[in-house]
């Protein structure tokens, strides 16, 4: 066990120093060097990047397995500059971290560090998540303006891709961000329909996909670009209020639910590092069958009342 913590340890810092030193020396190339891989091409990094020799064999063998794209596009809609190996490196420190400081706070005891790793393995995953949803929750906020742009830049006679460019350097971000990248695909020769499939890609968003829809439809028969913009702007806005109300109503049950599916867990986790024998009373020799069966029906209970709060939360518009 000592060997195994000093191990643990040692690759911890190792990948800390790592960490640090490609997010200071590669940071300006990461934007760059993500646009290559959406675009699909090779793209010439610029001549300041610098990336250590480990770091770039870990990117390499992680973007190599069938996830690897995965964590590149959840990385990517979450805005978050670190590529695949870094994405990893930073799930190992946080389940080394976490497990030791659990080890250490549960007495340690092998049971407690693996609380802390099985915590430690989520906590990288939810803040990445969260980044993500409060992204595509702006996007689609900025979504009826955006159109709005395009719709005023159109009628004074610029071109599609003009107005493209209008709304990445008027709109805040994460809007403008995410069409200077599309202006920047088609700067480089990719057609306007990849270029927004590659923006729909980064941003799943239903309106979104709309939007595009009617760019791609508009560009192979024809029509009036602007006046379909400003109704779709129209319905996007009603869809807008209306998910902004049914949010509002059922803020309390999402909430609710959520809670209450951990709140087992949770007070399980300090009952175990606060009173660790009061929580095995339950399991031992003479109450054994009882407590599995207590525990075997919360999972049951908490995962169908979780299930039925989340299915009255779930309302389409």
């Amino acid at each position: 066990m000592t060997l195994f913590l000093i191990a643990g340890g040692a690759l911890v810092v190792l990948l800390l120093v790592i960490g640090v030193v490609v997010s200071l020396t590669g940071e300006d190339a990461l934007v760059e060097e993500r646009l290559g891989r959406f675009v699909e091409e090779e793209t010439v990094a610029e001549e300041g990047e610098r990336s250590s020799m480990l770091s770039d064999w870990v990117n390499e063998q992680v973007e190599r397995t069938q996830w690897g794209g995965g964590i590149s596009r959840t990385l990517a809609q979450a805005n978050l500059k670190l590529r695949p190996g870094e994405y990893v490196a930073l799930i190992v420190i946080s389940v080394f971290g976490t497990g030791l400081v659990t080890w250490f706070v549960g007495g340690r005891d092998v049971i407690s560090g693996l609380i802390g790793v099985v915590v430690g393995f989520f906590l990288p995953r939810f803040y990445v998540n969260r980044q993500r949803a409060k992204r595509l929750q702006a996007f689609n906020d900025q979504l009826p303006d955006m159109l709005s742009l395009m719709v005023n830049g159109l009628r004074a006679g610029f071109s599609p891709a003009q107005a493209m460019e209008a709304v990445s350097r008027e709109m805040p971000p994460p809007m403008s961000e995410e069409f200077r990248r599309v202006v920047r695909e088609m700067q480089l020769g990719i057609s306007m329909p990849q270029a927004l499939d590659n923006l729909l890609r980064r941003i799943p968003s239903d309106d979104l996909d709309l939007v595009v829809t009617a760019i791609n439809v508009q560009r192979e028969v024809g029509g009036n670009l602007a006046e379909i913009l400003d109704t779709i702007a129209y319905t996007i806005r009603e869809r807008i209020r209306i998910k902004g109300e049914i949010r509002v109503l059922t803020a309390q049950v999402m909430y609710s639910g959520r809670f209450l599916a951990l709140l087992p867990f949770i007070l399980s986790s300090i009952l175990w590092f606060a009173n660790r024998p009061y929580l095995m009373s339950v399991f031992q020799p003479e109450t054994r069958l009882c407590g599995i069966i207590i525990v075997i029906t919360v999972f049951i209970l908490v995962g169908t009342g979780y299930f039925i709060m989340m299915r009255i939360a779930d309302i389409e518009v």
